[in-house]
C-alpha cells in the first residue's frame, strides 16, 4: 500500500496512547495525514505524536475522558476550531470487564459502556454531525461527488460470539457493532463511510488493565497476568489490526473481522449461530 493515501487528511483517534490506537495513529501518519492523538493518558498520547512526528506528521495529542460527554463535546469543538473538521475518526478507546453477569454490578457496567458504547456514541455523533456539515456546506458535484470523510469504530471478535466470561465487554462490543451498521446507512447519503473493526486476540495492554469481577483482589491480579499471557503469546501485534483499518477506510469496508478467530466466529455468527451458544456455556479454565 502506497504511503500517499492520506496526504493532506486530519485524522482523529481515541485511545491512541497504546495499542490499536497508536499503531493506527502512526499508520495513518505514516501514509500522509495529521493526526489529533487523544486519551485518557495525556503522556502515552504525546508518545504517539511524539512517534508520528518522527515519521514527518503533523498534529496535536489531547487528554479526553471519551465517555464524558461534555469533555468529548469540548473537544469536538476544539478539533474544529483549533484544526478543521476531521477527515477520519477512529473511535477505539475501550476496557474490558469480565467475569459472570450475576457478579457485574451496576458500577462495572455503567463504566465499560461509558466506554465502550458511550465513547463511540459521542464520537461519531459530534464528528459525524461535523462531516455532514461540511459536505451540504460544498458546492455540489454531479461528476465527482465530494468525500465526506470516514469513522472507524473499533469493536471486536467479541461482537459475533456469546461467552459467560465477557457479558458486559461483549455486549458493548455489538452494540458498537450494531451501532456502526446503522449509522453506515444514514450518512452514505454523505459520502461519510462507516467502518466496525472486529479483531480477536491481539498483543496489546487490555489485558493488563481489564477487570474481574466477582473475586478477590489477589485473584484479580492473578487472573490479569494470565490473560495478558496469553494475549502476548497469541502474539498478533496490533500494527496488522491498523493495517486492516487503514486497507478498511481506502476500500470503504462495512464490517471487518481480523486474524484467524475474529473471521472465524465472524463465519460461525453467520452459518451456525447455534454452535457458538453451545461453545459460551464453556466455563472458563483460567476462573
Amino acid at each position: 500500500m502506497g504511503v500517499a493515501h492520506f496526504d493532506g487528511a486530519l485524522a482523529v483517534v481515541t485511545g491512541a496512547g497504546s495499542g490499536f490506537g497508536r499503531a493506527t495513529a502512526l499508520a495513518l501518519a505514516g501514509r500522509g495525514a495529521s493526526v489529533i492523538a487523544a486519551d485518557i493518558d495525556l503522556p502515552s498520547a504525546e508518545r504517539t505524536l511524539a512517534l508520528a512526528k518522527k515519521a514527518g506528521a503533523t498534529g496535536a495529542a489531547y487528554r479526553v475522558d471519551v465517555a464524558d460527554g461534555a469533555a468529548m463535546e469540548e473537544f469536538a469543538g476544539w478539533v474544529r476550531e483549533e484544526h478543521r473538521t476531521p477527515d477520519i475518526v477512529v473511535n477505539n478507546a475501550g476496557i474490558a470487564v469480565a467475569g459472570p453477569f450475576l457478579a457485574t454490578g451496576t458500577a462495572d457496567w455503567e463504566r465499560i459502556i461509558g466506554v465502550n458504547l458511550w465513547g463511540v456514541i459521542h464520537g461519531s455523533r459530534l464528528f459525524g454531525r461535523q462531516m455532514a456539515e461540511r459536505v451540504a456546506a460544498l458546492p455540489a458535484k454531479p461528476d465527482k461527488p465530494n468525500f465526506g470523510g470516514h469513522i472507524v469504530n473499533v469493536a471486536s471478535a467479541a461482537a459475533f460470539a456469546p461467552q459467560r466470561s465477557l457479558p458486559a465487554y461483549s455486549t458493548t462490543k455489538a452494540a458498537v457493532l450494531m451501532l456502526s451498521q446503522c449509522l453506515r446507512a444514514e450518512l452514505a447519503g454523505s459520502r461519510i463511510g462507516v467502518t466496525a473493526v472486529c479483531p480477536g486476540f491481539a498483543k496489546t495492554g487490555l489485558a493488563r488493565s481489564s477487570i474481574h469481577v466477582g473475586v478477590s483482589a489477589e485473584a484479580q491480579e492473578s487472573l490479569r497476568r494470565r490473560y495478558d499471557k496469553a494475549f502476548q503469546w497469541r502474539g498478533y501485534p496490533p500494527e496488522k489490526v491498523a493495517e486492516r483499518i487503514v486497507d478498511a477506510i481506502v476500500k470503504n469496508r462495512a464490517v471487518v473481522p481480523v486474524n484467524f478467530e475474529g473471521h472465524l466466529l465472524h463465519a460461525l455468527s453467520r452459518v451456525s449461530p447455534a454452535s457458538l451458544r453451545l461453545i459460551a456455556r464453556i466455563p472458563s479454565p483460567q476462573r
